[in-house]
């Protein structure tokens, strides 16, 4: 499988573009090729590379020493010049080795033909009849064919927006499959989401996959018309530049780089902080969402309500994949099936329970500091692209039970006094009993979702740095379960599952 794109007329400035796309899509393990004759670019192009990976550095020609090799942030880039190749000289190199925790830019790679992967990005340089331009020929190999039409579609993207001529610098992501990288130009800056459509998956209960059961988002519609929906009640989501809803991209405005990590790290306290995020939570829960949320120039997305079967799925995850990990064999029907009957009651009364927006990742790597705005528009919000209709409390927990930072117990007993003595000043029906027994609820849902998905990264995907969070997250657990409603569910996990201190399992 091969894709091709030609580009003509390629002066510096757009090679350097060129170069800062590249970049956002290169990896441990890839190879790229340049060639053309003497003099084409082929040198510049890879200087151009390196010097979007690790801007100080000196990118010499390695024509002599045959392979230069650059420990940037990322990733280890070589750059290969095989102009003077000898025979034999070849399996000396180790280029093997290189891929293991890196990427090789080769030129000439004609000499190493008997070497090259199947998996790789070809780029050839033509002259033109000017000698300030050039025409490129990028050939993707392999599963590099779908990589290159997807950087196709981003620049193409790009070329219709104000961010044509940008530089991409790229940014840190999550978990998922999402890539952003920052826009910058003179005067501005924007943070570009790239968010290809996602594959449903297989089927995996009554026909349908997890996704679909647990109402994650499969493309970036959802994440438009949650923005438009938070920015029209006076929230600090990101304003939205320019989207492609078929594509799945977006242009969106760029918040800097203080989430509350960052912060906390320049001063911020973290009590000051929360105490922030709780008064946004409060501001939400008076002005809860439609049905149906606008999006500009398409039809309105139906947010998804956050029903007991999703709920339930989720919490499944620690018996999917942490309980085998924790007893050493399969798990057994039996165990899921108790599982499930002990969880299904909790979870059917959460779901009809105190209803409003559940943003669904409302935690620190997704709350940032806005100090130049007023009330509760000092804290940005990201990463709402899930967000559903359902019950209050479940960002409550998402922020207090922060599976990424330690949250002291004693500021979780005061911000969710303080929610609860503030919801009830309000009047109406609201009973913070009836509140604190779904905090405890969904805290116990959501931290059985999160070990899983630990446990998940860890076996399947070989993300393993997600086990130094285990240990937080099951600490919050046995906060939850401590609550008297929940004496059920906490005797299953107390023979079910390693305690705090036991986790990770040693065969994760």
């Amino acid at each position: 499988m091969t894709e091709v794109w030609r580009l003509d007329g390629v002066d510096l400035d757009r090679l350097d573009r060129l170069a800062s796309r590249i970049a956002l899509t290169l990896k441990t393990g890839d190879v790229v090729t340049l060639s053309g004759p003497l003099g084409a670019g082929k040198t510049t192009l890879a200087r151009t590379l390196v010097g979007h990976f690790d801007r100080g550095s000196e990118v010499p020609s390695p024509t002599f020493a045959l392979i230069q090799r650059y420990e940037t942030p990322r990733l280890a880039l070589s750059h290969c010049d095989f102009y003077r190749l000898d025979d034999g000289e070849l399996e000396e190199l180790g280029l093997d080795d290189a891929l293991v925790d890196g990427a090789l830019l080769i030129e000439w790679p004609e000499r190493a033909q008997g070497w090259l992967p199947q998996d790789r990005l070809e780029i050839v340089f033509e002259e033109t009849g000017a000698p300030e331009t050039r025409t490129l020929v990028l050939t993707g190999h392999g599963d590099w064919a779908g990589r290159l039409h997807r950087l196709q579609a981003m620049a193409g993207f790009l070329e219709g927006t104000a961010f044509a001529e940008a530089d991409a610098l790229y940014l840190q992501g999550d978990a998922s499959a999402r890539g952003y990288a920052r826009l910058v130009l003179p005067d501005r800056r924007a943070v570009l989401m790239n968010s290809p459509r996602q594959p449903d998956g297989p089927p995996i209960r009554d026909g349908k996959p997890y996704s679909a059961l647990v109402h994650l988002a499969e493309d970036v519609k959802p994440f438009v018309a949650v923005a438009e929906a938070l920015r029209a009640r006076g929230f600090s989501a990101p304003e939205i530049q320019a989207f492609d809803l078929d594509r799945g991209f977006i242009v969106l405005e760029d918040f800097g780089d203080a989430v509350f990590k960052t912060a906390m790290e320049r001063g911020m306290s973290q009590a000051e902080l929360w105490h922030k995020a709780v008064d946004v939570l409060l501001a939400l829960s008076e002005t809860p969402p439609e049905d149906a949320l606008p999006v500009p120039g398409s039809s309105p997305y139906a947010l998804p309500r956050f029903d007991a079967e999703a709920m339930l799925i989720e919490a499944s995850l620690i018996v999917e994949w942490l309980w085998p990990a924790a007893q050493g064999r399969a798990l057994p029907e039996d165990v899921r099936a108790e599982f499930e009957s002990l969880w299904r009651p909790h979870l059917e009364a959460a779901a009809e329970a105190d209803p409003g927006w559940v943003l669904r990742d409302f935690h620190s790597p997704n709350l940032m500091y806005l100090p130049d705005r007023a009330g509760v528009r000092d804290i940005g919000l990201l990463d709402f692209q899930d967000a559903l209709r359902g019950p209050l409390a479940y960002d409550l927990v998402s922020l207090l039970q922060d599976a990424r930072l330690d949250v002291p117990e004693a500021l979780e007993r005061a911000q969710l006094d303080r929610y609860c003595a503030a919801r009830t000043a309000r009047g109406g029906t609201f009973s913070s009993d009836d509140f604190r027994t779904l905090y405890a609820t969904l805290g116990a849902q959501r931290n059985s979702k999160i070990l899983g998905i630990f446990a998940r990264l860890a076996k399947r995907d070989g993300k393993r740095a997600y086990l130094a969070h285990m240990p937080r997250v099951a600490r919050y657990l046995e906060r939850d379960l401590a609550h008297p409603a929940l004496a059920d569910l906490r005797d299953f996990y107390a023979r079910a599952f390693p305690a705090a201190e036991d986790l990770p399992p040693k065969s994760l």
